[in-house]
């Protein structure tokens, strides 16, 4: 199995069945993840350097607009994509495989935590993964510590208030809180390019 492959089968939304050869390759990609991710974590990089690191981490290019203060985690990192004038602040934790995407000009407040994969509910199979991706619209602004759970999509000019488990989609414009997190209000804004 190559890189493609897996791609192809995760972001169909096919079961990574636990001990096959998808999941053997997830494991076995991790580690190259794992390597850059220590890199950018370990002492200090220039912003440049931590987006060289980005792209090898990515395999895509990172525009120069972005900026991501370390420590940063991810666990994959093939299947993170990121738009452009983002700023993602420390200690954001990213399990990609299942995919995440990043729209323009959004913020991370620190801490926050993007998950795309579920676990089997039968103890018998609860190896057996579940792909689900996080899309996070343009000029979205997610607070400190949020919580993004599996198949989530946040609509463009979305706020996500400190501490907030988003288990459900976030309307373009809404501003929600809590666990789980609520509409509490829109805006009153639109999310301009």
């Amino acid at each position: 199995m190559d890189l493609h492959e897996f791609l192809d089968h995760v972001n169909r939304g096919a079961l990574i069945e636990g001990g096959s050869e998808e999941h053997r390759f997830m494991h076995g990609a991790a580690q190259e993840a794992l390597r850059t991710v220590a890199e950018i974590n370990t002492g200090y990089r220039t912003p440049e350097e931590v987006r060289g690191l980005l792209t090898r981490l990515t395999g895509k290019t990172v525009d120069e607009s972005v900026v991501v203060f370390p420590p940063f985690y991810s666990e994959f990192g093939k299947n993170l994509t990121l738009g452009k004038d983002i700023f993602i602040n420390s200690g954001c934790r990213f399990q990609d495989t299942g995919g995440i995407v990043i729209g323009h000009g959004t913020l991370i407040g620190h801490g926050t935590t993007l998950t795309t994969l579920n676990h089997g509910v039968d103890p018998a199979r609860r190896a057996d993964m579940s792909p689900a991706p996080v899309t996070i619209g343009d000029k979205v602004w997610l607070g400190a510590a949020v919580t993004v759970v599996p198949g989530v999509t946040i609509g463009d000019g979305a706020i996500v208030g400190a501490g907030a488990v988003v288990t459900k989609d976030v309307p373009a414009n809404a501003v929600v809180a809590g666990v789980p997190a609520r509409l509490m209000r829109y805006t009153g804004f639109e999310a301009t390019p």
